[in-house]
């Protein structure tokens, strides 16, 4: 007889239990595809720690979604919470995930992006719409609906329906338990155990640490008469250091200027080989030896080619001797030998808005053409917009409270009814300029010393002494040429030569 649970030993919640059905979703090959695509996509190129895969945060999520339904069904009977409800809540934040690409949100953000710029046609897709694809054609290939039925889904179809809103954080069926909607990705307040999760993993995968106790959230957190899931009012400042933790990591990691180029590179590796990597997907028809195929940009379009996609489609192009794959090996190359565009410099904060990304390369562009041959396209222009989740509101502008006198009775605080030290503002845009010619360095170091002069701006430079308009030095080396050996200066000459 098959046990009811598994126990996983997470390094973030401790021995976590997961139930059998679960377990059976996570033992597929569809499931198991995210031990191959990183949490934080790049990021792992300047962290060494951030290693961790959406694999384990989806363990995470699962068992986090579980502590707190069974929290609210405790302590509120009435709210009529039964079997199907927590098996199928901790399946929404098992399958959250599941139609990440590779690099988590490279994938379906910058890559399509840039897609969108060169003129290709983009869907508009959200990785929750593949989630939902995927959990359906893993159930079906791997024939677990009985597994489905024998753990109390009777009701199979309509099961993975409410999944699928569950993941959307979407109510079938508004005023139906609304507050199951809320648990997994909560689109009124943004506080939901997905974040729970993964500010507490990525804090300590990146060793950056955080204040936010998602422990004592579960302590009180209650659903009140409007079906919104609440917490004690005491609760506030605990809530503003969630979304502090948000706006730390986005600062210190999430946006640091070296991991945004190395994302851009690998987006633009991505769009080179994108008509070239052609992956092999369903057949054509039942029995057909043929099958369909599709480009990394539309492999979504079929959950048996999306499968196969993952971090390693990187290796892949760099191994591979297709000729018409050599400007993105290029480019794949240059990241592995850390040859990266050069850092020219960033904007102070700024309001969002306050220039656009065009009117910005257009100055860039025409500060430099004036010297020599110049265009867009040599520059990046990287535009960061750093929130506590909500824009530029107050981040628990949405988020219900209850006294204790009246537990049922929910609320809504003011900030200056919180703490008077907390932020006038809650969001921030930064622009960073990268030069992606050597050769052009001066020029545009010049041109945005120009810029920052006409906006007023006082940047922080990107050369090791903070000089405007002076090219970064790179570090000197005291090895004589002529103590090299041979063979080391022929291979240094070779991958000159493939960069």
């Amino acid at each position: 007889m098959r046990p009811m649970f598994k126990v996983f030993n997470d390094p973030i919640h401790g021995h976590i239990e997961i139930p059998a059905l679960l377990v059976r979703i996570i033992d597929t090959p569809e499931f198991q595809r995210l031990r191959n695509i990183k949490q934080l996509g790049g990021t792992y190129m300047v962290f060494p720690g951030a290693s961790h895969n959406r694999f384990e945060h989806s363990l995470g999520v699962a068992y986090l979604a579980g502590e707190l339904v069974r929290t609210l069904q405790e302590q509120q009977p009435e709210l009529d919470i039964d079997k199907r409800d927590i098996l199928c809540v901790q399946i929404a934040g098992l399958c959250h995930d599941l139609g990440h690409g590779p690099f988590s949100h490279l994938y379906d953000g910058l890559f399509m992006d840039l897609l969108k710029e060169q003129g290709h046609h983009t869907t508009g897709w959200q990785h929750e719409d593949a989630s939902i694809d995927m959990l359906e054609h893993l159930v079906k290939k791997n024939c677990l609906q009985g597994v489905f039925l024998l753990s109390g889904l009777s009701d199979f179809q309509d099961a993975l329906d409410f999944i699928g809103s569950l993941i959307k954080g979407v109510p079938i069926k508004k005023g139906e338990k609304d507050f199951l909607y809320q648990i997994v990705a909560n689109k009124d307040s943004g506080v939901d155990v997905d974040k729970w999760d993964y500010f507490a993993r990525d804090s300590y995968y990146l060793g950056i640490g955080t204040s936010f106790d998602h422990h004592r959230l579960l302590k009180f957190v209650r659903v009140c008469s409007n079906q919104h899931i609440c917490f004690r009012e005491k609760e506030a400042g605990n809530l503003y250091n969630m979304f502090y933790t948000r706006h730390l990591l986005h600062c210190r990691a999430y946006q640091h200027p070296v991991k945004n180029i190395i994302d851009y590179m690998i987006a633009e590796a991505f769009v080179a080989a994108n008509d070239h990597h052609i992956i092999k997907g369903s057949q054509e028809s039942p029995g057909s030896q043929n099958h369909k195929t599709f480009k990394l940009s539309t492999a979504m379009n079929d959950m048996e080619a999306y499968a196969k996609l993952t971090d390693s489609v990187l290796d892949h192009i760099l191994q591979s001797d297709h000729i018409d794959l050599k400007p993105a090996k290029k480019i794949i190359q240059r990241i592995t030998c850390r040859e990266l565009y050069d850092f020219i410099g960033q904007s102070p904060p700024l309001t969002p808005n306050a220039i656009s990304k065009d009117e910005l390369v257009k100055k860039i562009v025409s500060g430099v053409q004036s010297k020599l041959e110049f265009s867009s396209e040599d520059i990046v222009v990287n535009v960061v917009t750093v929130t506590y989740g909500k824009k530029s509101a107050d981040p628990l502008k949405n988020v219900f409270f209850y006294n204790k006198k009246d537990s049922n009775k929910p609320l809504q605080l003011e900030k200056d009814m919180v703490s008077l030290l907390l932020p006038q503002t809650f969001g921030e845009q930064v622009f960073r300029l990268y030069c992606k010619k050597r050769a052009s360095l001066e020029a545009v170091q010049k041109a945005w010393e120009d810029v920052q002069n006409e906006l007023k701006w006082k940047s922080i430079q990107g050369s090791s002494e903070n000089t405007p308009g002076k090219p970064e030095k790179r570090p000197s080396s005291n090895v004589k040429e002529e103590n090299i050996p041979k063979k080391a200066k022929t291979a240094a000459c070779n991958l000159s030569e493939k960069l």
